[in-house]
């Protein structure tokens, strides 16, 4: 039976019901949206239509439903036009449909579109105003997403089901990969055929996924007045993987860099694509925590190892180099794992240092990261419950909490113990 993600039978429960709110399925790019999509789709009633690919529909490969199809052509910039015909194609086979059966449209790359949610606005109240049995399915990738219509113009108007990147044991099920090799290779469900050809898996981390990503995704969807700097900051920010480091000290290694605030803004690009996120220090006052140095942490590690000059078989022999990987992907399963209500830091002060910290309202957890047999509690565990004698300490690595069985739970999880 092949691997479904747990997103794919909430979204199986969403459409077996009457159309009330449309569906949007989020995340970042190359994490598999579409493929759950059409899976769920290929037993039901459905028009799925890409944005970016026509033939505008798997049903009409030929373009002949409508004579207005004729103007969209492979490579044309997608219209609100194309949009209503889309709509109105779907909602004649609705019609069509018994009392008590659905027809789905699904669009994805829907962020693409001029003004979409606009229209998307219009023709869902028309339809819920004329009873129309049609759900709507919308993919897309979440920061444009979210920030450009979903929250104003369709607000009350959706469910989201949020996709992230493959865990680990995700990608062992799926993909029967081992520990060392999710540490490396990460968690892009494209890439895995290639693990034992790493340069083809290199070339196709870089030519699909971290390419389309800033270039496509990024730079087409925002405002970047400096592209070249944007994609150095991510490079750099790869290779700082795990580490702390000021903005300043990022200056000091980019060229034409600007100021500290177009660092911090394009960082926050680069996270909310999910390819490279900057983590806040715990501190308790807020703007502390805002004016603080990112600690950098790759949301897939097979983003840092796709730019490093590491093989799979020299990065584990590298114990200083693997302890980042380990460290690193501890980090992006914390962010990718955790919910709204959990908070993802890490905490510094003179020479004591943790790796991370999980909070939220109710409880804090100090976490450390060490990949040695021979596990002694690092003197940052003991300073920080020092001064915070209500957070509970864990200790990720061998011989303690494994970085397996960690990674095996989401970050809430350890919150709920």
């Amino acid at each position: 039976m092949p691997f479904e993600r747990s997103q794919t039978q909430t979204l199986r429960l969403r459409l077996a019901e009457s159309p009330k709110f449309m569906v949007v399925v989020a995340g970042p790019r190359q994490i598999g949206k579409s493929t759950m999509v059409r899976s769920v789709l290929a037993t039901l009633s459905s028009s799925f239509v890409a944005v970016d690919q026509p033939p505008t529909s798997i049903d009409d490969p030929l373009n002949v439903a409508s004579p207005m199809n004729s103007r969209f052509i492979p490579g044309a910039e997608p219209t609100t036009e194309w949009l209503v015909e889309q709509w109105m194609t779907a909602r004649a086979k609705a019609k069509q449909l018994p009392t008590g059966k659905f027809h789905v449209l699904a669009i994805d790359e829907i962020q693409k579109i001029p003004r979409w949610s606009e229209v998307v606005k219009g023709l869902w109240d028309a339809d819920r105003a004329n009873n129309l049995n049609m759900h709507v399915v919308l993919l897309g990738s979440s920061p444009w997403l979210m920030q450009k219509g979903l929250t104003e113009s369709l607000a009350g108007r959706f469910e989201l089901i949020q996709m992230t990147h493959w865990s680990y044991t995700e990608m062992q099920e799926a993909f029967d990969f081992t520990l060392d090799e999710f540490i490396y290779f990460g968690g892009y469900p494209g890439a895995a055929q290639f693990i034992h050809d790493e340069r083809r898996w290199r070339d196709y981390v870089r030519g699909s996924l971290i390419h389309p990503n800033i270039e496509k995704d990024i730079l087409q969807m925002t405002r970047v007045d400096k592209p070249a700097l944007l994609k150095l900051m991510f490079e750099l920010g790869c290779s700082y993987s795990g580490q702390i480091i000021s903005y300043t000290k990022l200056l000091g290694q980019l060229q034409d860099a600007g100021n500290t605030v177009t660092l911090a803004h394009y960082l926050g690009l680069l996270s909310q694509a999910g390819l490279l996120t900057g983590l806040e220090k715990y501190a308790g006052q807020k703007h502390r925590q805002r004016s603080s140095s990112p600690k950098l942490n790759v949301l897939n590690t097979g983003l840092m190892s796709a730019l490093s000059d590491y093989s799979f078989t020299e990065a584990k022999a590298d114990r200083s180099y693997w302890g980042r990987l380990v460290e690193s992907t501890v980090g992006a399963h914390l962010c990718n794992s955790g919910s709204d209500d959990c908070a993802i830091q890490y905490w510094r002060e003179g020479s004591d240092e943790v790796d991370f910290i999980i909070t939220n309202s109710r409880k804090l957890i100090a976490l450390e990261v060490k990949g040695s047999t021979k596990f002694a509690a690092p003197k940052g565990l003991s300073v920080f419950q020092g001064k915070y004698q209500d957070a509970k300490l864990l200790m990720v690595g061998e011989g303690n909490t494994t970085i397996a069985e960690f990674l095996s739970h989401p970050a809430q999880y350890w919150l709920e113990l």
